[in-house]
């Protein structure tokens, strides 16, 4: 069965940044290999199920699975603007030492902190009146490799 916008698609994955570091997996082999699980230890990796064109998956694996059949076996490369989009300076804002707060830590470079907006952010410069926070998504300026295989398509 092909993929279509709307339909329901179950797929196992490998998602990569371009210089082939693992950053997400539904394999649980692979999560153990590289070290996931160990980060994530709450997780639980299995097959992922999601609607495609539904907005759950970056753009541009939603428009590379359509067309695509189900048992197919895919590498799929998503530029940075279809992925996590680009890095951008702008997103990276200078605050009152005063006015940053962590819940229960301390204010320190590459601590992370929750965003107004529920994004996460990390400190990258924490002085004693400047502290410097980059909102960039992590994967932001990175291709992204997926390696796909498509279990189950359900039409709309």
């Amino acid at each position: 069965m092909t993929i279509s916008t709307g339909d329901s698609v179950t797929i196992e994955y490998t998602a990569r940044t371009g210089d082939g570091t693992v950053f997400d997996t539904s394999r649980q082999s692979i999560a153990t290999e590289v070290g996931l699980s160990k980060t994530q230890p709450d997780r639980e990796y299995k097959p992922f199920t999601f609607e495609v064109g539904g907005g759950v998956v970056i753009e541009g694996l939603d428009k590379a699975l359509v067309g695509l059949e189900e048992g197919t076996h895919s590498n799929i490369t998503v530029s940075p603007e279809k992925a996590y989009g680009e890095w951008k300076q702008s997103r990276v804002r200078e605050y009152d030492a005063d006015s940053v707060e962590i819940a229960g830590g301390t204010i320190e470079e590459g601590s992370h902190i929750k965003s107004d907006d529920g994004t996460v952010a990390e400190i990258t410069h924490a002085g004693p009146d400047i502290v410097r926070v980059d909102h960039n998504n992590p994967l932001a300026g990175n291709t992204v490799r997926f390696e796909i295989e498509i279990i189950s398509v359900r039409t709309a």
